[in-house]
């Protein structure tokens, strides 16, 4: 006798329908799994590039935060996907103190600048703290110190550079001078000659390094 065929069940459809993975459908997964992160509480979200705009037709909202600086507490408006980068830089109007010589504090603990607000868990009303940092400050300084030292020695090899030229060329006008049998006043050689020593006296007297030291040898 032979038994009654069954009704197809949905599982024995979905065995017969499913086909193999393929290597490139299994690398495109994989690929999709690099974009995603976890946020603070566990949230699975879509990892989101710092230069990237926000989606068309999705607002992104703005929150207010306090943030506390010498025992005042200032309030600013803020989008949800700024980075901490950007709240110095709000703050920076507000003290008068210079973004790269702060450090924001979010829950006791010291945000990076690159980080942003929403994947760090700030909301709407959070408070940060503002201080001032003394060796980020320091640093900052030296580098422009350092800045402003090599430029002026730039500015100064360019200037006797230039002056160097024009005793190079009144050099010249010697040179042809004697090479047709004329002659020339021992006055002027050596006028000459004292201007080009003083000339790298000058150069001396300049500290100078990297692109400046490269410039003195030209």
């Amino acid at each position: 006798m032979m038994r009654a065929k069954g009704k197809a069940t949905f599982l024995d459809a979905m065995k017969e329908t499913t086909s193999p993975v393929s290597p490139a459908a299994a690398a495109k997964e994989a690929l999709k799994e690099d974009e995603w992160e976890v946020r603070p509480g566990g949230m699975l979200v879509q990892k989101r590039d710092p230069g990237s705009d926000a989606p068309a037709g999705a607002p992104v909202p703005t929150i207010r935060l306090k943030v506390k600086f010498n025992a005042v507490s200032h309030e600013i408006y803020i989008s949800s996907q700024a980075s901490f980068g950007e709240v110095k830089k709000m703050m920076s109007e507000k003290t008068g103190l210079h973004h790269e010589d702060q450090k924001v504090l979010y829950k006791g603990k010291e945000m990076d600048s690159k980080a942003f607000l929403d994947m760090s868990g700030v909301k709407d009303r959070s408070k940060l703290a503002l201080l001032e940092d003394p060796d980020a400050q320091a640093k900052r300084l030296i580098e422009q110190r350092r800045a402003d030292k090599a430029h002026r020695a730039s500015k100064s090899v360019s200037r006797i550079s230039l002056d160097v030229d024009k005793l190079a060329t009144k050099v010249s006008a010697l040179e042809a001078i004697v090479r047709k049998g004329g002659k020339v006043v021992e006055a002027d050689v050596v006028a000459l000659t004292e201007a080009l020593m003083t000339e790298l006296v000058k150069l001396d007297a300049i500290a100078a390094d990297g692109e400046v030291k490269a410039q003195r040898r030209l």
